[in-house]
């Protein structure tokens, strides 16, 4: 069996999420301490407690999400002995790549919050709310043709591009408000569902560059060692372990597409993953493994009782 750990991104946050991890391991409360202590924010408080509108900020919902996958990383090793480097690879959703490359090792934890909360900040700073939209294209005629054929619409009046190619059957677009309205209209015309997003800034398209000029300005002053598993880069959707490449992909990865898809393909097909082990809040990730690869296993890893089960499989 060739393990996989992967690490969700944006929108798999609830109020209450990592709060069992908490009261059950020391570990998992470690975690939660040292992010609250590099960020100066009571951000465990927060994600216990919400309320959700503050939790959904991007500058908080980043920072979070990374703690909870930490926290089930870090009690999966100092409590079951199951280490990253178990692993072949380690892959994740947009921030979820921060989760991937702090669990593997290759940022420090308290280094990788501040980064994912600077992130959160630059990334709503680029765009004025409302400006910029995103949009999930949904069902069975949706892939990547449908969905730059869709965004090459919008892009008659305004920036708009494929941002996450997810699976087949969920493709994201992301631009100008105005591009991706009309972008919905045209993936109605060739059969797709359009379902606009709620969230707060355009992510992964060109509109983000004042972001990824912050980002590259904070990741070139970042400590960034070689992971102890190779990380599969969003970006390119192929395995990366030098740090200075990671450092230039995760800039990129700000305006450029998240190749979810062709991430999981490579793994399965080339990598030769037959297991997928979800670290942290929600189970999106797992699902889409499962549509994009029917014959691997996914398991999503957020209660004490997943991480007992999980270990034991091993």
């Amino acid at each position: 069996m060739s393990l996989a750990f992967i690490f969700p991104g944006q929108g798999s946050q609830t109020v209450g999420m990592g709060v069992d991890l908490a009261e059950t391991f020391s570990a998992a409360r470690e975690v939660f301490q040292e992010v609250d202590d590099a960020l100066g924010q009571k951000l465990f408080a927060l994600m216990r407690d919400g309320p959700e509108t503050d939790l959904t900020l991007t500058e908080n919902a980043q920072p979070a999400l990374m703690a909870v996958s930490l926290a089930v990383s870090r009690v999966l090793e100092k409590e079951f002995g199951v280490g990253v480097d178990r692993a072949a690879f380690v892959a994740g959703h947009s921030l979820g790549e921060y989760s991937a490359l702090a669990a593997a090792g290759a940022i420090s934890l308290a280094d990788t919050a501040r980064l994912l909360k600077l992130r959160g900040q630059a990334m709503q700073r680029a765009v004025p709310v409302g400006e910029g939209a995103m949009a999930s294209l949904i069902g069975p005629k949706t892939d990547v043709a449908l969905a730059e054929a869709a965004a090459a619409a919008g892009a008659e009046i305004g920036v708009c591009v494929v941002a996450n190619d997810n699976n087949q059957g969920n493709v994201v677009i992301s631009g100008a408000k105005a591009a991706v309205d009309r972008a919905i209209e045209k993936a109605k015309e060739l059969g797709a569902r359009a379902i606009p997003l709620n969230v707060s800034a355009p992510f992964h398209c060109p509109l983000m560059q004042p972001a990824a000029d912050e980002m590259a300005q904070a990741l070139a002053a970042a400590t960034i060692i070689s992971p102890r598993a190779p990380l599969v880069a969003n970006v390119t959707a192929r395995p990366v372990h030098d740090p200075e490449e990671i450092r230039r992909l995760l800039v990129e990865q700000v305006t450029g597409r998240v190749r979810w898809r062709e991430s999981v393909a490579w793994l399965v097909e080339t990598g030769g993953v037959t297991r997928f082990a979800e670290a942290g809040s929600g189970k999106v990730l797992s699902g889409m493994a499962k549509r994009i690869a029917p014959d691997a296993e996914a398991t999503p890893l957020n209660t004490p009782a997943d991480l007992e089960a999980f270990a034991k499989s091993l």
